[in-house]
């Protein structure tokens, strides 16, 4: 071997040397990366009627940024009960997280409000600590109502959609008060509607399905109101950092 052919050899180890270095580097930077950001608080989505977990994705976006590991629960919300979709979804994703999570946190939009509460009525908070529902018709829906009337229930939208009407023998009025004694609920209503013969049918200050006065339940902690239409309220900008907020501080930022 030549001088020179022994100077390229030992540049050729030092520049595979140098690659290998980088690479460990990024390998190490990326494990500390996941030990800092390592999670120990989950939030679980839940969307709402003829719904996919998709139409939470936005939600799970800025939870995911701000820090939190997410479970985002899509459901055949047209073909169940809202006790079947607690035993056969939430139930087993709950019981999932609490072997990886200390804490578990549960955001909703509309029916999954009250797929929350049959949930705790059933099972208790445990590590559950604190919940944001969006637009849920915790007394029931006129629009409901008026559906059932003109044969449009069952058959289109479920045995879930069924259960949520104002009756006082429907599910929500008879669900039990909150049973989540160390958790905090908030609750966040809109007022924005785009369907005034819903808005027509539901009394009060509404989003298009559900009154303001419907989202409202004893054994809350907060409640908020905002400009937002019930169809897209979870990916309002304010809802989600009104979301983000709450489970953080376990109230409303009134700022």
């Amino acid at each position: 071997m030549t001088f020179q052919d022994g100077v390229r050899t030992e540049q050729m180890i030092c520049f595979r040397m140098t690659l290998l270095a980088t690479a460990l580097l990024f390998s190490f930077a990326g494990t500390g990366s996941a030990g800092v950001t390592e999670q120990n608080e989950v939030v679980i989505l839940l969307h709402g009627l003829g719904r996919t977990d998709r139409s939470m994705a936005k939600m799970a976006d800025n939870l995911q940024k701000a820090g939190y590991a997410v479970e985002n629960i899509g459901y055949p919300s047209t073909r169940l009960s809202i006790g079947q979709i607690s035993d056969q979804y939430l139930v087993p994703t709950v019981q999932r997280a609490s072997k990886k999570y200390e804490k578990i946190h549960i955001v909703s939009h509309s029916m999954g409000g009250i797929v929350i509460r049959q949930y705790l009525a059933d099972n208790g908070p445990d590590k559950i600590r604190r919940v944001v529902m969006l637009a849920p018709p915790n007394h029931g829906s006129e629009v409901i109502d008026n559906l059932r009337k003109i044969g449009l229930m069952k058959s289109v939208l479920g045995p879930g959609a069924d259960q949520l009407s104002t009756a006082a023998d429907s599910l929500p009025n008879t669900l039990p008060p909150l049973n989540c004694e160390d958790c905090q609920v908030g609750i966040i209503a809109g007022t924005r509607s785009y369907n005034p013969l819903f808005s027509y049918w539901v009394k009060g200050k509404d989003d298009g399905k559900v009154s303001v006065q419907s989202t409202t339940l004893e054994g809350m902690s907060d409640h908020l109101v905002v400009k937002a239409n019930h169809s897209f309220i979870m990916r309002n900008k304010n809802v989600i950092e009104q979301t983000i907020y709450f489970l953080s501080a376990g109230r409303f930022r009134t700022d």
